[in-house]
């Protein structure tokens, strides 16, 4: 299929290109430390915990069908490899079915949380994990 505008003709294609987003990758200062942070405090499973020479990285997960994982790598080892990476920690946003509760379980873990606030898309709250990297949950 081919769509035409005055200008342009652009193929269509009719299947999809990409389709989930799969990993994301978190560079962290400490990795058994993050471990611990998202498996003991947020309830995450570890999917992988493989190594290849110095290279480790660690999946972790939401129990339960968790479309996307995060792959947890040593900050200091990436930035060797490749001085040019971003290794900035990304802006997630995670989903909730029970915001008031999760809000609560987090703060009685002693993990930095902010206030519930009411945006036009949802309710949604931010937590910082054990350096300080920030992530938000949205009720859903």
């Amino acid at each position: 299929m081919v769509v035409e505008s005055n200008t342009l003709s652009i193929p269509i294609r009719s299947g999809k290109m990409i389709n989930q987003l799969g990993q994301v990758m978190v560079y962290v200062n400490d990795q058994d430390k993050a471990v611990s942070f998202w498996t003991e405090k947020l309830g995450f499973i570890v999917i992988a915990d493989e190594s290849n020479g110095d290279m480790r990285w660690i999946e972790v997960a939401p129990p339960e069908g968790a479309g996307t994982s995060l792959v947890l790598h040593d900050k200091q080892l990436i930035a060797k490899m490749d001085p040019d990476m971003n290794l900035g920690t990304p802006s997630l946003m995670f989903y909730s079915d029970n915001l008031n509760q999760l809000h609560k379980d987090l703060s009685s873990k002693n993990i930095t949380v902010g206030e519930i606030v009411e945006m036009p898309s949802g309710r949604v709250f931010n937590f910082a994990d054990e350096e300080e990297n920030y992530f938000a949950v949205m009720e859903k």
